[in-house]
């Protein structure tokens, strides 16, 4: 494989910013002469107007998507092929996200159902880290949002969320659907 198809590959699968420096170790070529494969790149991705785009940023390089395909992305990440976490994972996601540092358990209460498996999938997935453990019998540990979360919904802090009471329905809603839900009302 030659050195651009090469350093096309490193870029493509990384999931940050790649300094210079370790693009040449990795392909065991100068710092120079990967600066002269960026450009290179860059200019062939130009000249065959691909979707992707070649990017310096934070001290390194990434492949990004070409602004040009947003109304296309938009689409495909709705689709069900996109979609790569749960709606448990993502309500749990969500408990985390407003109440935390929180225990498993108090998740699972919240969602009135087991949380475990959605909790690890979301630790797995980078979303949520344990912060510490409690001074309770077992030691439970509590969660909270990574930086990776407010990087992928594009927010500088948890500050930046929207407010929870503009998503909770009205007190007299939920009074008529308990209601309805009691024993002898059906």
């Amino acid at each position: 494989m030659n050195e651009l198809a090469a350093l096309e590959a490193v870029l493509f699968v990384t999931e940050s910013p790649v300094p210079v420096s370790e693009l040449a170790e990795v392909l065991e070529v100068s710092t120079t002469h990967v600066e002269d494969l960026l450009g290179q790149l860059r200019e062939e991705m130009d000249i065959r107007g691909s979707g992707l785009v070649l990017r310096s940023v934070a001290g390194g390089w990434r492949l990004y998507s070409h602004p040009d395909a947003y109304a296309h992305l938009e689409r495909f990440v709705t689709s069900a092929t996109a979609r790569k976490i749960s709606s448990a994972a993502l309500e749990t996601l969500s408990v985390v996200a407003y109440r935390q540092p929180i225990a498993r358990t108090q998740v699972s209460e919240v969602r009135g159902v087991d949380s475990d498996s959605a909790i690890s999938t979301l630790e797995r997935l980078g979303f949520v880290e344990e912060r510490e453990r409690l001074s309770l019998p077992g030691n439970p540990a509590v969660y909270q949002t990574t930086e990776l979360f407010l990087e992928k919904l594009g927010l500088v802090s948890l500050d930046e969320l929207p407010p929870l009471a503009d998503h909770v329905p009205p007190a007299s809603f939920v009074d008529s659907l308990e209601e309805s839900l009691r024993p002898g009302n059906a």
